[in-house]
């Protein structure tokens, strides 16, 4: 990705505050809007705001957590018997005071769920962005009404990101100012993963040749395709860390080559990656997956693990048009991974060469500029070139 930052005054205010509205809460999985907000915690004073917690408690309140220098997660504590009508009234003058208790010359509200618009939409923002990193209505348990405030927000925004290709077709006829900026890359953390280092410790009695994946597991995650393909290659230990969510954990296959190491914090991926041979991403081919852009793809490719995929269309364009991920489905998966097997990490300068154009630094500092209002503008062919 190769998009260059034009205008030399990025934020023309001494004290701009930026609150983050999220689905995700920030100790969950360290991911994009993680990747953004850290990057934006330099420019900005940053509060990211997480959905409500009910707790013993009286009387509702914020609790505080700094996270980096510019960057608090604020996380609402309710009380447990909340009467349900009244959370968004509750969450909304929390809100309110908070923001008056915050000096700030600049507000910029940035939305991943359009759900929080139930509480935040009155707030006098000078900027409105939607980061639309998933399409959150087609995720198992959506909320009913998660289509209807979407359809609210893109008229609030002033500007909208999509985090892929596929989601940037799917909403780029909704919002004059729509722009595509898929999962990028930290590229200096997964090259960690290249070099001999010891196994973690649930990693080490694990034998070789290992196939490896880390993420969310949940209904995006294919566990029928996981048991078919483990089943097949009984010689072959498949490795997977994150949390499972949304899906009985009971229903997980199990089996002498099956490992569910549970979550690992993003500064212990890449020693278990080290001791991968190959990454793969089994992901069903559902509602669910239709527009995902998984970050994992390059993290897996700067680790210098070959890497196999169902077909996920963004991966298949970005990644597998150009020869660096195998695309497989479940009849082709055992050989599709017994090929992968048999690569020895060989010439990485195609992928690396690849990978350069990608990082999120370069992908906060083009939504930084775009965030000035002369710069709220269309998307263009030139801005979109890298990714198709």
């Amino acid at each position: 990705m190769d998009q260059t930052v034009s205008n030399p005054l990025l934020v023309p205010f001494d004290n701009p505050l930026l609150i983050c509205f999220s689905h995700l809460r920030w100790d969950f999985v360290f991911q994009r809007p993680q990747h953004l907000m850290t990057r934006a915690a330099e420019a900005y004073s940053v509060v990211f705001f997480e959905e409500p917690v009910f707790e013993p408690v009286q009387n509702a309140f914020l609790r505080r957590k700094s996270v980096a220098s510019g960057l608090q997660v604020v996380t609402p504590v309710l009380p447990h018997d909340q009467p349900g009508t009244q959370i968004d009234k509750v969450l909304a003058h929390l809100l309110d005071n908070l923001v008056a208790d915050i000096d700030h010359d600049q507000l910029v509200t940035w939305y991943y769920t359009p759900m929080a618009l139930k509480f935040a939409a009155a707030l006098q923002d000078d900027v409105c962005v939607y980061d639309c990193m998933d399409e959150l209505s087609a995720f198992k348990d959506a909320p009913p009404e998660l289509e209807l405030l979407e359809r609210q927000l893109f008229r609030k925004a002033d500007v909208v990101f999509t985090g892929g290709m596929s989601l940037y077709e799917a909403k780029r006829s909704q919002h004059p100012f729509v722009h595509a900026f898929p999962s990028s890359i930290d590229t200096a953390h997964f090259h960690q993963a290249r070099r001999r280092q010891a196994d973690p410790a649930d990693q080490q009695t694990i034998p070789r040749p290992r196939v490896g994946f880390f993420g969310v597991v949940d209904e995006r995650f294919d566990i029928d395709l996981m048991a078919r393909t483990a089943a097949a290659m009984p010689d072959v230990q498949f490795v997977t860390l994150g949390p499972v969510v949304k899906i009985d954990p009971a229903t997980l296959p199990s089996g002498p080559n099956i490992h569910w190491l549970g979550a690992k914090r993003y500064a212990e991926l890449p020693s278990y990656m080290a001791g991968w041979d190959v990454g793969w991403m089994p992901f069903a081919l559902n509602e669910a997956t239709r527009y995902i852009s998984p970050t994992k793809t390059p993290e897996f490719l700067a680790g210098a693990l070959p890497v196999v995929s169902t077909a996920i269309v963004d991966v298949v364009q970005t990644y597998g048009r150009h020869g660096l991920v195998q695309i497989a489905d479940a009849a082709s998966m055992p050989a599709a991974l017994r090929m992968a097997l048999r690569k020895d990490g060989g010439d990485m300068a195609d992928v690396d060469a690849f990978l350069s154009r990608m990082s999120w630094d370069a992908t906060w500092g083009a939504m930084r500029d775009l965030l000035t209002p002369a710069n709220l503008l269309p998307a263009t062919s030139n801005q979109l070139a890298d990714y198709v």
